[in-house]
């Protein structure tokens, strides 16, 4: 239930403005089958955005408990499971891959070749978990279409959803693969958090997708949260559409998330509701705790929310990734997702240490530790550089704060 903005220091005025802006540009024009939104300021539902279709085959209109592919927002998730076993001492940041997936300990970095004859050179230093965390280890993804070992990825099928032998056979065929770059070097977007979860599972000793359902999804009430929809909710789950190139939302093909995934993607596998993951973003905004539930300590939180690039850097400097979910200026990256350096450099209003990632459904969340405002996003539609929509919901958001705790 929301309050009125006011109470929290919000004007309801300047965030209706949303209502009529995500109907009149994306919804009616056809631009996005649905759209949801939920804005939380210290620790209240002040507004909600429920808007379109669902489903545009059968007209089932988007509802406040509709499940939808959240893609790379899984990133984040994931990341937090790590990071608990970090705070445990079962793993360290600057612990070697190899120390887990001893079969890495060779890999090299590419200069020629294709798939079964590459040439490579020894890496300058090892892949450190920390390389996963911040995606300086050198993997990349098939999709982005910039290099030779983009493309050996595309023709091994090196990705978790195209892999049928479960998270050790995705470990085995990646290990196959030459990295970009020497781990520590440079940023690329990749399946590092797809290792990520792999790892969860190794060294907890429990299938990573059930860590995550008993220590995460369980303890915090994100009852919708898994890696696929049972049939019990099938008739809550959304479509996913892209343009057609008669300007008309289509279906997208690919996977139905209708069955249990066999390699459940630490990086992009889960579907999720706007009420599941806005709780989850209030716990890591409250320091790793959500009543009486806590993941994290504060300081673990503060960690992963400062920029880890090398030289403290932004992805201006030292992404050579064709896409990501984030602009480039003014922007590091923490330990799962990116954090605004320099507010004037980004060129939307917001406060240094905002965190936020998105999914390539075009979904999007945003926490600000300043305002103390936490926001999610939801739509399904790909691909999610189409529209700058992530940009547009920051600007009104922020400027419906009239109360600033800066």
């Amino acid at each position: 239930m929301t309050i009125k903005p006011e109470s929290v220091g919000m004007c309801s005025t300047r965030l209706a403005r949303l209502d009529r802006f995500l109907s009149e540009r994306y919804i009616e024009s056809g631009r996005l089958p649905c759209a949801q939104l939920q804005v939380m300021r210290d620790g209240h539902l002040v507004h909600q955005t429920v808007l379109g279709k669902a489903s545009l085959e059968t007209g089932a209109a988007m509802a406040e408990d509709t499940l939808v592919r959240i893609y790379s927002m899984t990133k984040p998730i994931t990341s937090v499971a790590f990071m608990m076993l970090v705070e445990e001492g079962k793993v360290a940041l600057d612990d070697p891959v190899h120390r887990f997936i001893p079969e890495w300990r060779d890999l090299g970095v590419y200069v020629a070749g294709l798939p079964g004859a590459f040439q490579t050179r020894r890496t300058d230093s090892p892949m450190r978990m920390i390389d996963l965390l911040r995606h300086t280890s050198g993997l990349t993804y098939g999709f982005q279409t910039r290099s030779a070992v983009d493309a050996a990825y595309r023709k091994c099928k090196v990705d978790p959803f195209d892999q049928h032998e479960g998270l050790e056979g995705f470990i085995a065929e990646l290990g196959k693969m030459p990295l970009e770059f020497s781990p520590g070097t440079a940023w690329n977007y990749s399946v590092s958090t797809d290792v990520l979860g792999y790892l969860v599972g190794k060294i907890s000793g429990e299938p990573f997708e059930d860590f995550l359902r008993r220590r995460i999804f369980e303890p915090l009430g994100m009852v919708d949260t898994a890696f696929h929809v049972p049939d019990e909710k099938a008739g809550r789950f959304a479509g996913c559409y892209l343009m057609s190139p008669q300007g008309k939302l289509a279906p997208v093909p690919g996977r139905s998330f209708r069955e249990p995934a066999v390699t459940p993607s630490g990086g992009g596998g889960l579907v999720s509701t706007a009420s599941d993951y806005l709780r989850f973003c209030e716990a890591i905004r409250l320091g790793g705790a959500l009543g009486n539930v806590r993941l994290l300590g504060p300081k673990t939180v503060a960690l992963m929310r400062a920029n880890h690039l090398p030289g403290g850097g932004d992805l201006s400097d030292l992404s050579i990734s064709m896409f990501s979910e984030s602009i480039y200026q003014g922007v590091g990256f923490g330990l799962g997702f990116a954090m605004t350096t320099n507010v004037a450099k980004t060129q939307i209003t917001g406060s240094v240490g905002e965190f936020w990632w998105g999914g390539a459904a075009s979904t999007a969340f945003w926490i600000d530790p300043v305002e103390d405002v936490s926001v999610v996003f939801l739509t399904q539609f790909m691909p999610s550089s189409l529209y700058p929509i992530r940009r547009e919901l920051r600007t009104m958001v922020n400027a419906a704060i009239i109360d600033s705790k800066a």
